[in-house]
């Protein structure tokens, strides 16, 4: 008899922003981390003997949880990826349940039926990653084998098992994050243990029913936003410094102008519903030449702070940023800007040097940007 887990992936960076990620290749989360280190935890004394992921980075990192206390090398399988969602990969989920309301919903609620142009259908990925599953599971005969993949290809995996229909979402629901399924493969039939365990995680456990709302992004031409953008501005500098001393809109206007002229997706207003919340704004041409992306302003409103929206403006530039191929963002936040400082720390900055500001010193920080190799875990 052979023994299987299957395991989805840490938490990533399209989970934590609030984007669509399919075959996205993306990094994990410093949350997604120590995902990890609880399910080596978990793992440790449980006996391996081989080791099968993904060839995603977010599925081969989480496979290292396991070949931390086991030397097995992690043998990848392209047919173990997440369903690839075609137009929608790295888009807000917001932006699809407004653009593609009736899709969505059918992705979501009636996946038997799915289809859409440039994307695989439910039926496809089960296909393939039963196919995997099976080669994995013949060809390693009473031994115990650990496989990581993807929330919904795993979910196709596991209806197929137990016999239900992709649309029965109560029987087999979305797994969490390093959740553990566990199976048995004996004389070519499988028999589902148990599903999506994912009690090993304690305190490191991804948030679910907390505020999972997914911002909405509008690339505009900041001539048809004029005083809007100021007024976004004005308000961030206000938090920053406390006060309007120094601040000139129309010098921060009209460098927006510049940085849409070069690239049309660098500025971008963020809604909840049609409520504005907040203002994205990159200057793409600043740091192109050492290869990081220069992050101007990250703007919400007062009424969407302290509610982790924030991190979904950084995912833009994020995104964004790794479209271009560049290697790190870049940013100045004074020195007295206690909220920007633990936001940005928060999030992987590293402060670099300081120089002087019209309202004080500016501290220069980066984040690196990482582009997974093959090979990386």
């Amino acid at each position: 008899m052979t023994e299987i887990y299957v395991i989805r992936h840490v938490q990533a960076e399209g989970n934590l922003y609030r984007h669509m990620q399919g075959h996205w290749d993306g990094d994990v989360t410093p949350l997604g981390r120590l995902q990890r280190d609880a399910l080596s935890l978990h793992f440790r004394d449980i006996p391996v003997d081989a080791v099968y992921s993904s060839d995603l980075y977010r599925a081969r990192f989480t496979a290292t949880a396991v070949t931390r206390f086991h030397d097995l090398p992690i043998q990848t399988d392209a047919r173990l990826r997440e369903i690839n969602v075609g137009p929608w990969e790295t888009v807000p989920f917001a932006n699809v349940l407004h653009d593609d309301p009736e899709l969505i919903e059918t992705f979501m609620h009636d996946p038997e039926h799915f289809s859409m142009e440039g994307a695989e259908t439910y039926h496809q990925v089960q296909a393939r990653a039963m196919e995997s599953l099976a080669e994995i599971a013949a060809s390693n005969p009473g031994r115990t084998v650990v496989i990581t993949s993807h929330g919904v290809t795993i979910r196709c995996l596991l209806a197929k098992l137990l016999g239900v229909s992709l649309n029965d979402t109560e029987a087999v629901p979305i797994c969490g994050n390093t959740a553990v399924s566990h199976i048995f493969y004996d004389n070519g039939v499988f028999t589902v243990d148990y599903l999506n365990d994912s009690s090993h995680l304690g305190q490191a456990e991804s948030p679910r029913g907390r505020d999972m709302t997914s911002l909405r992004h509008v690339c505009v031409d900041p001539a048809r936003c004029r005083e809007t953008y100021i007024d976004c501005y004005a308000d961030a500098w206000r938090a920053a410094h406390g006060s309007l001393a120094g601040f000139d809109g129309e010098i921060y206007y009209r460098a927006a102008l510049d940085h849409y002229r070069a690239d049309p997706e660098s500025v971008m207003l963020l809604y909840e519903g049609e409520t504005l919340a907040g203002l994205v704004d990159l200057d793409t041409r600043r740091g192109a030449h050492l290869n990081y992306g220069w992050v101007t302003l990250l703007y919400l409103r007062p009424e969407y702070r302290g509610r982790g929206l924030g991190v979904q403006l950084l995912g833009r530039a994020v995104a964004h940023y790794k479209q271009l191929g560049r290697t790190a963002l870049r940013l100045h936040v004074s020195e007295d800007n206690t909220a920007g400082l633990a936001f940005y720390r928060k999030w992987e900055f590293e402060d670099l040097s300081t120089a002087p500001g019209s309202q004080g010193r500016l501290l220069l920080m980066e984040k690196k940007l990482r582009r997974p190799g093959h090979g990386d875990v």
